[in-house]
Order: C-alpha cells, then structure tokens, then sequence
C-alpha cells in the first residue's frame, strides 16, 4: 500500500495561482472599464477605486495566508532546498528518467523534481516526512516505487525494473537499492532495506548530501556503481571511501 504523501503545497500553489490569475483578470476588466467611465461622477469613480483596492489586498492577503498556513502545518517549518543525486542501473545499462518538455525544464512538481541531471531536488515545504522520501519522488514524476518493482517514465515508453525479470546472462534478479552517505571527508555504501521510504538527506549540496545507486541485478551487498558528484570529489581528493 502506498503511504499517504501530502498534496498540500501543489493544492495551494494551484490556488495561489488561480487566485492571482482571476484578480488579473478583474482588474484589468476594471481599467477598461475605468477607462470608458473616465466621465463619470465622482461616486462612480469612488466605486471603481475601492475595487481595485479590494481586489489587491484580497490577492495578496490569500497569497500571505496561505503561505502562512503551509509553513506552519509542515515539519520544516518553512522552504528547505536539499539534494540527492541518483542512478538507475538495469542488467548493467544505465536508464534515465524522461526529459523535461516544453517550456518546462522540470519533472515533477514545484517542490520535488528533477531538471534531465539524475540529481532529486527538494525546494520547498515538507508537510509530512514521507514527503522528501524516494518513493515520493518517483510518485510525482509519473512512476510508483514498491521495494520489489520500480516504474517511471522514459523519453520512449515506461521503465520498469522488477525483482524476477531476467537478464541476459542472470535469472532471478532482485531490485536492490545502495545508499552512499558522507560522514567527515569519507563516505561508505550500504543496502537499503526499505528503500522506497528513505528520506534523503537534508543537505543543499552532493556531496555530502546523498547518493542513490538503483539496480536490477543478481542479489549483491555491494554496488560497483557511484554518482558522477562523487567520482569527482574522489578524484580531487575532497572525499575517500571508508573501508572496513
């Protein structure tokens, strides 16, 4: 079952929007007629001007309410901007989220998304934990994520990593998630359990924030994959591998 993830701050961006939308459009509907009644007595132009004050303050106060109401609600406490770079690795050939469309340079929502750079970005409000969580992530770019099966789109048909689907030359492959976390200057990998729950770390920058190495591949402790970011923060020497 998928775990209830909140919707309040794509339900409140749509209504801030709608709400600065329709006030544009009344005032403008006001100017013009402002515009014909330029004539008018002084009653009517009173009329027109406490309308246009009204419809301002209304706007802004409901943008400034609902900011308000979204910060105080969630468990941040206000907008966070936190990284988390990710591969997807399925019988030994990398595979990629589709590419953002149109004027859009995103995919997902406002909040969580991602820009074509294999990097989760997490720029707003968290109402619930779950919502900075790896399954989320892939609920708003149009996938679902279950520990054994893994979906989301790609630039010609739907992606999908299964525990079971065979591989060329493995039978009885497991959908396996390793996480690379920084401690210091060095960092080390370990296997996710539950992974579609795991909540990225809270930093702006990877490193140290996380790295997200998913495979479909025969059951392994350890992935020889590692995020671009952190190749290169190994090869200026900014970071070293723990081993044990």
């Amino acid at each position: 079952m998928e775990p209830a993830y909140s919707n309040l701050d794509v339900i409140i961006t749509d209504l801030s929007v709608k709400a600065v939308l329709i006030s544009a459009i009344i005032l403008i509907i006001l100017s013009v007629i402002s515009i014909k009644l330029k004539n008018a007595g002084l009653g009517i132009k009173k009329l027109l001007f406490l309308s246009f004050v009204a419809i301002t303050i209304s706007c802004t106060l409901f943008l400034a309410g609902s900011t308000i109401y979204l910060n105080t609600v969630s468990i941040s406490g206000g907008p966070v901007h936190h990284h988390a770079d990710y591969e997807i690795w399925r019988c030994g050939e990398e595979v990629e989220l589709k590419d953002p469309q149109g004027l859009s340079n995103k995919i997902g929502t406002p909040t969580l998304h991602e820009h074509n750079d294999k990097r989760i970005h997490l720029e707003g409000v968290i109402v619930k934990p779950l919502d900075a969580s790896l399954g989320n992530f892939f609920r708003v770019v149009g996938g679902s994520f279950e520990n054994d099966r893994l979906t989301f789109p790609g630039n010609s048909e739907e992606i999908v990593l299964e525990s079971g689907d065979d591989c060329l030359d493995v039978e009885n492959t497991q959908l396996q998630v390793f996480l690379y976390k920084v401690e210091g200057d060095f960092f080390a990998q370990t296997k996710l359990e539950n992974p579609r729950d795991h909540i990225i770390t809270a930093d702006q920058n990877v490193p140290p924030g996380d790295c997200i190495i998913i495979e479909l591949d025969a059951p392994k402790q350890k992935t020889e994959y590692l995020c671009r970011s952190f190749k290169v923060a190994v090869d200026t020497g900014d970071l070293k591998e723990f081993k044990n």
